[in-house]
């Protein structure tokens, strides 16, 4: 092993000698540099190898390449390249080879040599790079894309794309992101090959030599892309993402409406479909010249648009009358809603329409849960909180069982201040099951806080104990206490904090509350400090080391305290925790000692 490294220390030799003689580095830094690659290549000659010593040494070596490279800038010198720097490359790639053939799953590690390339302009060792990564890769859509689309951007070689893309269709013949990619690179090769063959004819040069196919300019390639993506991948969501690619080049009119006339063809009854056309109807814009147009007769014609929109929706929920179908008519409603406008006639027009879109589909029980929210929250916003009562009552009718819906219902009626919202609590204790009631239980105790006598809020956590399940009431109980010591006092809460304590489960947070609650006293007593703790010690002592160590430090910091029973306590905590939670407790207790926590 050390005649490998040092006969890897003498090839390095000639680069560093040209680096000092021509004063890029010093004597003394060079040395420096010897003895870290040496420290490095001991690393990597072990038999037992790990691939943080060859990313360790992998990035030294761009260290110093990037330090070459800025003095370099900073002295002006710019020669000797193939000496240095090249021999630094070469050393990289050689130690990205062997990382990757020792660790070949580990798709990171390829891909920082690929980015190592691209940042240095390698382009031989990078196409070798793809093709080893690719062979062994060749499950991972993704990196055949990658590789793609540099031969295609960088390299400018259609055919080497377009290679690789068919090579990767071998493997995922159903990959939807792969025939849109090759789709678009096919796009792309036609716009280079129109845009060269306009500036030869600008130029009045012969394009005798050159051979541009008319069906190639035309995009006829992407069409035969296109046409066979079709009949292998179904769903209306890659029709509409190759339209969107089309749209992109002004070149394929004909395209696009070979492709919108497929989707209206085979998904008539998709709702995303009848959202693309009704939305197209957006773009359709006026063809009269808009440089002298009013603000007036902009809005106007925006107004236009939207009812032509909207009269597809109507079209198309009449067709599909389904949810997903209101869905997307909503949605367009909403955000048009949304978007800003100086016009206030185009606001309440866009408003009214929003409404009424939500009306129906209420009408039509095809509104869902997450929709009657997003109505509530329009009416309420608008001002029209009568409105909002009828919706969240109609929402609670249709989604009795659901909890979300009781909540949004009340808080409502809370917002609005209204009269009836003990009686709607409890219809809606009544419809939901006890299991995951603690947001209702939750609300209701504080609406009471700030609205009922302490006797009735009081009333109220009792029973809030009872309906909730028992993990549930562990909440409750965190309530209960901080409640009862902002209102009642010391006393009471000592009595529930005692009287809750013979009922698990329990909190931390339970513990530490009463634990602050004393601390909060003038006369805080010791005595009860060590109550509480071994109470909490006996539900959370062995998970949990902070706790130990909060006891330890009370004894020692509190004037009642008893700094003997430290080492009881340790004792005790060393015992009790389990796990790496014993080397972590022991850590924490020796920062302790030494002052440092």
């Amino acid at each position: 092993m050390a005649e490998r490294v040092e006969q890897r220390l003498e090839d390095r030799i000639p680069e560093l000698e040209q680096l000092e003689r021509v004063g890029l580095f010093t004597r003394k830094e060079i040395r420096a540099v010897l003895r870290k690659a040496s420290a490095l290549e001991y690393k990597i000659q072990r038999r037992a190898l790990r691939k943080e010593d060859f990313i360790n040494y992998i990035q030294y070596e761009v260290n110093l390449l990037e330090l070459i490279k800025k003095r370099r800038a900073r002295t002006g010198y710019s020669f000797k390249k193939d000496e240095i720097e090249h021999s630094i490359l070469h050393r990289v790639h050689s130690l990205f080879n062997r990382a990757t053939g020792k660790w070949k799953d580990d798709v990171q590690l390829w891909l920082s040599h690929v980015a190592f390339c691209k940042q240095w302009n390698a382009k031989h060792q990078l196409s070798k790079v793809f093709s080893t990564m690719l062979a062994i890769h060749s499950n991972k859509p993704a990196l055949w894309i990658m590789a793609a689309k540099w031969e295609m951007e960088t390299r400018l070689s259609s055919e080497s794309a377009r290679h690789l893309f068919l090579r990767a269709l071998r493997f995922h013949p159903e990959c939807p992101k792969l025939y849109q990619e090759y789709f678009r690179m096919e796009l792309m090769n036609a716009e280079k090959q129109r845009k060269e063959k306009k500036e030869f004819e600008q130029a009045k040069m012969d394009l005798g030599e050159f051979n541009y196919s008319e069906e190639i300019l035309n995009g006829e390639m992407a069409r035969i892309v296109y046409r066979d993506a079709s009949q292998k991948i179904k769903g209306v969501e890659f029709q509409l993402a190759v339209l969107s690619i089309a749209k992109l080049f002004d070149f394929t009119q004909d395209l696009q409406k070979e492709i919108l006339e497929s989707l209206q063809a085979r998904y008539a009854d998709d709702p995303l479909t009848w959202d693309y056309m009704a939305r197209r109807e957006l773009e359709l814009g006026s063809l009269q010249p808009t440089e002298h147009t009013t603000k007036q007769k902009k809005v106007s014609e925006m107004a236009q648009r939207e009812e032509r929109c909207c009269a597809v929706f109507d079209e198309a929920v009449r067709a599909v009358p389904t949810e997903d179908m209101w869905k997307c008519y909503i949605t367009f409603c909403l955000e048009r809603y949304n978007r800003k406008t100086n016009s206030k006639e185009l606001k309440q027009k866009r408003l009214e329409r929003t409404l009424s879109v939500f009306s129906k589909a209420h009408e039509s029980s095809l509104l869902s849960e997450a929709l009657y929210k997003q109505w509530l929250q329009l009416l309420l916003d608008s001002n029209l909180s009568e409105k909002a009562v009828e919706v969240a009552e109609a929402a609670t009718r249709h989604f009795s069982q659901s909890v979300e819906t009781w909540q949004m219902r009340l808080q409502v009626l809370i917002q609005l201040k209204r009269d009836d919202v003990t009686q709607c609590f409890e219809e809606a204790i009544k419809h939901v099951k006890s299991k995951g009631t603690l947001p209702l239980w939750t609300l209701w105790v504080e609406w009471s806080e700030g609205t009922n006598s302490k006797e009735d809020t009081e009333a109220l956590y009792q029973r809030s104990l009872h309906a909730t399940t028992p993990a549930e009431s562990v909440t409750v109980k965190e309530m209960y206490l901080d409640w009862t010591y902002r209102n009642c006092g010391y006393k009471k809460v000592k009595r529930l904090f005692t009287s809750l304590c013979e009922n698990r489960p329990f909190s931390l947070d339970f513990f530490r509350k009463m634990i602050q609650i004393e601390k909060e006293q003038e006369s805080c007593k010791m005595l009860h400090l060590r109550e509480y703790y071994e109470r909490a010690l006996r539900e959370f002592g062995s998970t949990n080391t902070d706790l130990w160590l909060d006891y330890i430090k009370e004894e020692l910091s509190h004037p009642q305290g008893k700094p003997e029973n430290c080492g009881s306590i340790h004792w005790r905590a060393m015992k009790m925790l389990q796990g790496d939670l014993v080397e972590e407790f022991v850590s924490k207790y020796t920062l302790l000692q030494t002052g440092h926590l």
